[in-house]
């Protein structure tokens, strides 16, 4: 009887482990937060706003998205390391290596609550929502959520409004 129990539970644990969404799901928002909160750094550091833009499968960093929604050239925010993951999804959503850009991995959604094609930080740190003009003194972002999906579970990265601080 111990036998019959121990391989039931085995089964089921070796499904669990070896079905990696669960795993990508973790990565991915992980790796969500960390661009994130380097968006936040980048614009204390670089003395001006950073947009963190969320659509076509992938989310990204540029210096100036209202200007220029195609992030261009120096509009980039560069990678840290000098290259994104380097993936296929991030080479053919991003088209360069060297934008701080990552792809949704094929088998999650990325979703942004409330829905918004992006928002920036400013040269404090502070978030604003996509509706206000970089310089303005007054944000209106109420918060975010952006929620990774994959394999019926879902993961929140959460931006917090007054602060940005990203949990």
């Amino acid at each position: 009887m111990v036998l019959v129990i121990t391989a039931i539970l085995g089964a089921v644990a070796a499904i669990r482990f070896f079905d990696k969404a669960s795993f990508d799901a973790a990565s991915y928002a992980e790796q969500t937060r960390a661009l994130v909160r380097y968006a936040q750094k980048n614009a204390v550091a670089q003395n001006r706003p950073v947009f963190v833009v969320v659509g076509s499968g992938r989310i990204a960093l540029c210096y100036n998205y209202q200007l220029d929604a195609s992030c261009a050239g120096a509009n980039r925010v560069l990678a840290p390391g000098g290259s994104s993951s380097g993936t296929a999804a991030t080479l053919s959503a991003c088209a360069a290596p060297t934008w701080l850009c990552e792809a949704t991995p094929p088998n999650l959604s990325l979703t942004v609550l409330p829905a918004a094609a992006y928002f920036y930080f400013d040269a404090l740190g502070r978030p604003f929502a996509s509706a206000d003009t970089a310089g303005s003194a007054t944000s209106s972002f109420n918060g975010m959520l952006l929620r990774v999906s994959g394999d019926g579970r879902n993961t929140d990265v959460t931006i917090e409004r007054e602060t940005g601080y990203v949990y």
